[in-house]
C-alpha cells in the first residue's frame, strides 16, 4: 500500500506515531487529504471519520481520556480548524493530550484572498502548550527539523499534559500516491525534576481538610487517603467525579455543607490540602474563601498559578500517589480533635434523610430521575454526565460502586457532552457506557449522532426538562423578569426526535408511575432503544430541590 507522495506529510505521520500516536480522528476535507492517505496507510494507525469538526475534536478528547493515550485530530483548512476549539479548551483545562493537526494553504496565500484561507499559525496559543508550524515550500528533511517535532511531541508526554497545535502549509495538488519512506529519530529522554517535600510537621495538630475535584480512578491514591482519613484531625471531601469511595470520605459536599453554619468554626479547617481537578460544588468554593486558613497547599503538576480559593500557600509539583504515601511516614500528631467526627455526624445524619424524602408532586420532576437512578443503576459501567442542572444533581447522591463518572468539567460547558461519551464508548468497546443529559445539551451536540458507526455500546437518556431550569434554582436569575426570555433555553418539543432522523430507535417517557420500570428495562436491554428521553415538570425542579434541601437539613 503506498502512502501520500508528500514527503513534509510522511515525516509527520511517522513522528506522530513514534510519539505514541495511534488513533486519528478525521474530517472530510480536501486540504487533509494527504494525511488522510498517509493516516489510512500507516498500519499503526486507526482512524475514525467524524464529518462535523466540532464534534470530532470532542470525540477524540473521549478516546483519548479513556484510552489514557493521546489523539490527533485532522481537518482541512479555513474555518473548520475553529470548530475545534471548545474540545482544545476543556482538553487544556482537563489536561488531556489531544494533537490538533491542521492543514493549511502555503503562507504565501495567506490573506491573499484564497478560499477556504485564514490565519491559522496559533490560533489555539491561549488553550495549547505547544505550537509548530511547517510549510511545504520551505521544508527540509534535516536534523533541526527532526529535533524540533521531537520536542513539540514531547508535550503530550509531560505531567502537566494537554493540547498542542501542529500547522502544516501545503501544495496542490493533494491525491499524489509514492511509497513509504524510511524515517530515523533520535531517542528522546525526559528530563526528570527532584521531588522536593514540604516540612510536614508544619500539620501536626491541625484541623486538615482534604478537597478532591475531578480525578481518573486512582486506586493506590485513594487507599493511600483512605489511610490519611482515619485520623480523627482529617475530613476528606470528594465528589463523584473525583472517582474515589470509601466510607471514611464525605461525598456529597452540598449535602453536607448544607446544614453547616458557614460561620461555625468547629467546622473550619486550619489546612486544606487540594488535588485533582475542576469542583462541582459552588459551596465549597464560597465556604473556602471566607476563611483564614493557616496552610493551603494543591498537590499536582498542573496550572501551577491556579488559586481557586485565594487561599494558596504553595503548589507542590508533586504525584498525588508519592505525596500521600510521603505524608503517611510522617510522625504527626493529628488525633487531637474530632474534626472528622463533626464532619462525618452530619454526612450520616444527611444520608439517613435522603431515603425518606418524597415529593409530593403528582408530575415527573428532574429529582426523581435522579432518584430512580441512584436506586437502579449497577456497575461496572462509565457513567458520563453532561453539565448544567444534570452533573449538579448527581452530586446529591453518593457515588455508586463499579461506577466510574466522567464530565465535561475543564469548561463546564454544555457542548460536546454526547460527543465525549460517544468517543469513550469508542475508545472501550467492551465496556458499558451511559451518558445522561438535558435537552439543551443534547439538541447542541446532536451532530455526534452522525457517527457511524454508532457505539453499541452506549446508551443516552435525555431529561426533556425544557432547558433545565437551572436558571430557576441560581439566585438572581430566578428573580429576573427576563430569565424566561433571555436567560433559559427552552424545546417545547420531543430531542429524542432528532435522534430518530439519525435512525436510532427512541422510547418516550412522562408518567411518574413507570419511570422505575421503564429505566431499568431501558438499562437492562441490550437489543432494544439505546435512547430514552424522559420529559418531567420544569416548573416543580426549584420548588422540589428546595424541598429536599430543607429536609434533609432538619
Amino acid at each position: 500500500m503506498q502512502s501520500s507522495d508528500k514527503e513534509l506529510v510522511q515525516f509527520v505521520v511517522e513522528a506522530l506515531v513514534q510519539h505514541g500516536i495511534q488513533k486519528v480522528v478525521l474530517s472530510p476535507g480536501s486540504r487533509n487529504a494527504p494525511f488522510a492517505i498517509a493516516f489510512d496507510a500507516h498500519p499503526q494507525i486507526e482512524t475514525r471519520v467524524v464529518h462535523d469538526e466540532r464534534a470530532a475534536a470532542f470525540i477524540a478528547l473521549g478516546w483519548a481520556e479513556q484510552s489514557q493515550t493521546p489523539v490527533a485530530i485532522c481537518c482541512t483548512s479555513g474555518s473548520a480548524c475553529l470548530n475545534y476549539y471548545p474540545a482544545i479548551a476543556e482538553a487544556y483545562y482537563r489536561n488531556i493530550p489531544i494533537l490538533a493537526l491542521t492543514a493549511d494553504r502555503p503562507a504565501k496565500w495567506i490573506n491573499q484572498g484564497d478560499g477556504q484561507t485564514i490565519v491559522q499559525r496559533e490560533v489555539f496559543k491561549n488553550h495549547t502548550h505547544s505550537y509548530l508550524g511547517f510549510d511545504e515550500d520551505s521544508f527540509v528533511l534535516n536534523t533541526s527539523n527532526k529535533n524540533a517535532i521531537q520536542q513539540f511531541l514531547a508535550y503530550l508526554s509531560r505531567s502537566w499534559k494537554g493540547p498542542i497545535h501542529l500547522n502544516i502549509g501545503l501544495n496542490e495538488p493533494l491525491y499524489g500516491l509514492a511509497a513509504f519512506k524510511q524515517f530515523s529519530f533520535e531517542p528522546q529522554t525526559n528530563k526528570v525534576e527532584p521531588t522536593i517535600l514540604p516540612d510536614f510537621s508544619v500539620l501536626s495538630g491541625k484541623k486538615i481538610m482534604v478537597l478532591v475535584g475531578q480525578m481518573e480512578p486512582n486506586h493506590p491514591f485513594e487507599r493511600l487517603l483512605s489511610e490519611f482519613a482515619s485520623w480523627s484531625n482529617v475530613v476528606v471531601l470528594v465528589e463523584n467525579t473525583s472517582n474515589l469511595q470509601n466510607e471514611l470520605f464525605n461525598h456529597c459536599i452540598d449535602r453536607s455543607l448544607n446544614s453547616i453554619d458557614p460561620n461555625d468554626s468547629a467546622f473550619q479547617p486550619e489546612v486544606l490540602l487540594s488535588f485533582g481537578g475542576a469542583i462541582v460544588s459552588k459551596r465549597i468554593k464560597a465556604y473556602l474563601r471566607q476563611i483564614s486558613l493557616y496552610i493551603h497547599w494543591r498537590i499536582g503538576f498542573d496550572f501551577p498559578e491556579m488559586n481557586t480559593f485565594g487561599t494558596l500557600s504553595a503548589q507542590l509539583s508533586q504525584d498525588p500517589v508519592e505525596f500521600m504515601r510521603a505524608l503517611l511516614q510522617t510522625s504527626l500528631n493529628l488525633q487531637t480533635t474530632n474534626f472528622k467526627g463533626k464532619w462525618k455526624a452530619i454526612d450520616y445524619k444527611a444520608k439517613d434523610r435522603l431515603t425518606q424524602f418524597t415529593s409530593s408532586a403528582q408530575h415527573l420532576h428532574d429529582f426523581d430521575v435522579f432518584q430512580a437512578l441512584q436506586a437502579t443503576l449497577e456497575g461496572p459501567l462509565n457513567l458520563h454526565l453532561a453539565n448544567s442542572s444534570v452533573v449538579r444533581y448527581a452530586q446529591l447522591f453518593d457515588p455508586i460502586p463499579s461506577v466510574t463518572y466522567f464530565s465535561n468539567r475543564g469548561t463546564s460547558g454544555i457542548d460536546g457532552s454526547v460527543s465525549t461519551a460517544v468517543g469513550a464508548a469508542l475508545a472501550s468497546p467492551s465496556e458499558q457506557h451511559l451518558l445522561i443529559c438535558g435537552d439543551t445539551s443534547f439538541i447542541y451536540d446532536s451532530n455526534a449522532l452522525w457517527t457511524s458507526p454508532f457505539p453499541k455500546n452506549l446508551k443516552i437518556m435525555i431529561i426533556q426538562n425544557h432547558g433545565g431550569g437551572i436558571f430557576q434554582i441560581i439566585p438572581g436569575p430566578a428573580q429576573s423578569p427576563l430569565r424566561e426570555q433571555y436567560f433559559e433555553a427552552t424545546h417545547p418539543h420531543h430531542p429524542g426526535k432528532i435522534a430518530e432522523g439519525f435512525g436510532f430507535e427512541v422510547h418516550y417517557l412522562s408518567e411518574k408511575s413507570k419511570l422505575e420500570n421503564a429505566v431499568a428495562t431501558f438499562l437492562a436491554d441490550n437489543n432494544g432503544p439505546q435512547i430514552l428521553e424522559i420529559s418531567t415538570e420544569q416548573s416543580l425542579n426549584a420548588q422540589v430541590l428546595k424541598d429536599f434541601f430543607n429536609f434533609v437539613k432538619n
